[in-house]
Order: C-alpha cells, then sequence, then structure tokens
C-alpha cells in the first residue's frame, strides 16, 4: 500500500494551551514529507514522531499569524546545522522572504542548502506544486490577512495487472501494460489493455483550512476530498467572536463539510478556552457526522481502495 498520512502536530489556536502545540501538520504522500504550517514548536514535535527534519521537501504556510509561522526560522536553522545540502521549497504570503531573509542576515548565517520561496496565489484552484506524488492546489479562504490553504490531490496510479491474466505478460513489457499499452505477443496477435489490467485505485485528497470565516466559495473546489481540515475555533456560541475575528465555529465547518460531500472531516484550532474538544465535536457532529476533532500527534491515514484481483 502506498502511504498517504496526516500527522497533527499542533492543534492550538492563538493562545497557548495545555496538551496543544500551535498549528502544524505533517503529510506523508508515497514517503515523501510535506510540511503544513509550522507553530513555535514543531521541531520538537516532529522529533516526538521520529521525523528526520532533512526528509521535509516542502513546507506551505498559509498565512502570517504567529501560530502558523514562528517556528519556521528555527527549522531553517536547524536543518541548516544538521548538514542539509537539498534544497528546500517554502511556500508563502509575499512578505515571508523578507522575514527569512532578515533574520538570517541578523544571525550572520549563510545557509548550506539552497532555500526558494514561492508566493502563494490568491485565487482558488491556481496550482501551488506539481511532482510524481501529488499536485497540490491553492485555495483562497477569507481572514483577516492574506491567507491560503491547501488541497493536496494524490497523482493517478498505474492500472493494476489482473492476477488471472499475468502470466500471459512477459515481464518487460508488464510496465508498459500498467501505463495503459495493449499486449502485442509474438504471434502478432493483440489483447486489449482492459481484458489484461482493473482501474487503479481513485486518487486520494486532503484539504487544509486553517483561519477562515465561513467561506462556501470553496465548496466547488473541496467537493469529494477524502478528508477535509477546518478550523473550528469556536462553538455557536461565540458566533459574534468568530465573526469579529474572521474565525468559523464547529457547526459552520460541519455545514461546508456537508454541503461539499467530503469523506470525513477534522476539525481543529481550538481555542484556548476550551479544555476539551467535546463541545466543538458534538456541535458539528450533528451537522456531518462523520466528524473527528484533531488531536495533538495522531496520524490519521487515509486508505488505498483496491480491487483484490489488482497486481
Amino acid at each position: 500500500m502506498r502511504r498517504f498520512e496526516l500527522i497533527t502536530l499542533g492543534t492550538g489556536a492563538a493562545l497557548p494551551a495545555r496538551g496543544r502545540y500551535p498549528t502544524a501538520q505533517l503529510l506523508n504522500v508515497h514517503e515523501g514529507l510535506y510540511l503544513i504550517d509550522c507553530g513555535e514548536g514543531t521541531q520538537e514535535r516532529l522529533r516526538a514522531q521520529g521525523i528526520n527534519f532533512l526528509r521535509i521537501e516542502r513546507i506551505f504556510i498559509s498565512h502570517l499569524h504567529g501560530d502558523h509561522y514562528l517556528g519556521l526560522q528555527g527549522l531553517i536553522s536547524s536543518m541548516h546545522l544538521m548538514g542539509r545540502k537539498a534544497p528546500l521549497h517554502v511556500h508563502g504570503p509575499a512578505p515571508l522572504k523578507g522575514i527569512i531573509d532578515i533574520q538570517l542576515r541578523a544571525s550572520e548565517t549563510y545557509l548550506r542548502y539552497p532555500l526558494q520561496v514561492h508566493v502563494n496565489p490568491d485565487v482558488s484552484g491556481t496550482v501551488v506544486h506539481t511532482d510524481h506524488r501529488l499536485e497540490v492546489v491553492a485555495l483562497a479562504l477569507r481572514h483577516r490577512i492574506p491567507t491560503t490553504g491547501f488541497l493536496f490531490k494524490e497523482q493517478p496510479a498505474p492500472r493494476g495487472l489482473r492476477k488471472d491474466r499475468v502470466a500471459e505478460i512477459p515481464h518487460y513489457l508488464r510496465d508498459a501494460v500498467k501505463q495503459g499499452a495493449d499486449l502485442e505477443r509474438a504471434d502478432g496477435s493483440v489483447v486489449a489493455n482492459e481484458l489484461l489490467t482493473l482501474p487503479p485505485p481513485p486518487p486520494r485528497s486532503y484539504a487544509f483550512c486553517s483561519d477562515t470565516a465561513y467561506e462556501p466559495e470553496l465548496i466547488p473546489f473541496l467537493h469529494g476530498v477524502d478528508l477535509l481540515y477546518h478550523e473550528a475555533t469556536f462553538t455557536e456560541q461565540l458566533i459574534g467572536r468568530a465573526r469579529e475575528t474572521m474565525h468559523s465555529t464547529a457547526a459552520q465547518a460541519a455545514t461546508l463539510a456537508r454541503e461539499a460531500g467530503v469523506g470525513q472531516l477534522l476539525l481543529g484550532h481550538f481555542s484556548s478556552r476550551y479544555k476539551s474538544e467535546q463541545a466543538l465535536l458534538a456541535e458539528a457532529s450533528a451537522v456531518f457526522p462523520n466528524t473527528l476533532a484533531a488531536q495533538d500527534g495522531r496520524r490519521y491515514p487515509i486508505a488505498e481502495r483496491t480491487d483484490v484481483n489488482n497486481l
């Protein structure tokens, strides 16, 4: 099975809370590591999970409120001290590069590795990054400062070889058949690809929507996502505070999940006033039953759906 797994390193909102770190997540796609936001303490949380910092290929920063990026400079410096050589790509708001540069200059730090900072687009649906594992698409969130969510979409897998027909295919032709080629036999006859293969498992997807007011314009971009992480800073009792700070309630997050027809909703970014997430979870579950409350250090795998006859 190819891994597609989220680790929630921090689930808290702006103020510190016992048992909750500021926002940070690690997405593992086929053993490629992508860090999403980097609040204070992210290095410690990565260590606790046994994650090698140097394996992180890209970092996606949603916005420049401190609880989402103040751990970034320390992580960049640690990678330097650990002897990183591979390029590191950081995606974030336009001012982020200047913030990083001024801190490096002030400490007279000259990184041992190339650091490339990319500016987040401000239009939903814009492709941010593509590689052989996934495609990353921007989501324009609605917050007090420019804020971007991210949709991570797994690249399609090759077709699977049918167990009952695989013996007919020479080893050196199997990769081509998996890619959709028909089988040409030595006698000149041709076997159609659909007789030898099965469709690949559907690509998986994960969406990260943190720090945003309720935004129904996201629904078309979130339609059918396997796992949606959405902030739920407050309950409906504090909807006035949610509007004032441009955050969401648990019920609003659940409404968005229901309207978008997502597979599962994961709540996070909990205000420190809530010692337990149960009130937020109960409120959201009444609207969208397949809801979980994120926990620091918890892993959320998205299973690959495969056919038993598929090789």
